[in-house]
């Protein structure tokens, strides 16, 4: 499994860091986890082919998540891809991946399309085989319009766990239990706050992950400040990592 951060940046580009997209290669496909609005631009400018992707898996419905996954489709209409796509995510994906294409571009959602585009839906702690991957996904707390999750995503014999965004919450101990890396947002230094992690906090709670390898991403200004004294590492765009 090799796991490339495309996007590592928080919703406000912080740092000058793409939004979240974390491309992953299996040998029995490519897929995406999460797709923030400058997704596109970051598979462009990493040199990942957007007609290569066969799903995406969201773990929320916030536009530095998911807004991404509107171009990837009218791209995909442009440069007629006739392979399917599927778009996993939380209840309400389809409608809400539907209503960003017609705000962005009119009409874009009723286009017939040379692609099937596929929309599955996860459901708490209910593995979902996606034949590049089994995905598991676990509820967290992260106000966004529809339940958001982490999610656990087994394929290669490896296990890559992934935060989404969330304040602490003992799913994430569940989600990370045994993963050769675990991928975790620390969007602030040491400042609590509702629906999302601090690196403080998260530190505090780092035996608990049982992870092999933790790796931060999602970072705010103060986080990116002090990263190179923190002691643990944090992602920037265009890290791979081997699995």
């Amino acid at each position: 499994m090799k796991v490339r951060f495309l996007g590592s940046g928080d919703a406000f580009g912080s740092g000058g860091r793409f939004q979240t997209c974390i491309h992953v290669e299996a040998a029995a496909g490519r897929f995406l986890v999460d797709c923030g609005a400058s997704s596109l631009i970051a598979m462009r400018r990493f040199g990942v082919d957007p007609q290569g992707v066969d799903a995406v898996l969201l773990t929320h419905l916030h536009g530095d998540h998911f807004a991404g996954v509107p171009f990837l489709i009218l791209d995909a209409q442009f440069k007629r891809r006739t392979r399917p796509l599927t778009v996993a995510g939380p209840p309400g994906v389809e409608a809400r991946v539907r209503d960003a294409m017609e705000v962005l571009f009119p009409g874009s959602s009723r286009v017939e399309r040379r692609f099937a585009t596929r929309f599955v839906e996860w459901t708490e702690r209910v593995s979902l085989d996606l034949g590049a991957c089994a995905v598991t996904p676990y509820e967290v707390v992260h106000a966004s319009g529809a339940p958001p999750f982490a999610l656990r995503i087994a394929c290669d014999g490896r296990i890559l766990g992934y935060s989404g965004d969330t304040e602490w919450t003992g799913a994430l101990a569940d989600a990370a239990r045994g993963a050769d890396l675990f991928v975790a947002e620390a969007l602030f230094f040491d400042r609590p706050i509702r629906y999302h992690l601090d690196f403080t906090t998260l530190m505090a709670h780092r035996a608990e992950l049982e992870c092999r390898r933790l790796v931060l991403t999602h970072m705010g200004e103060d986080v990116l400040e002090r990263l190179p004294g923190l002691g643990v590492e944090g992602a920037q765009d265009g890290l791979t990592v081997e699995l």
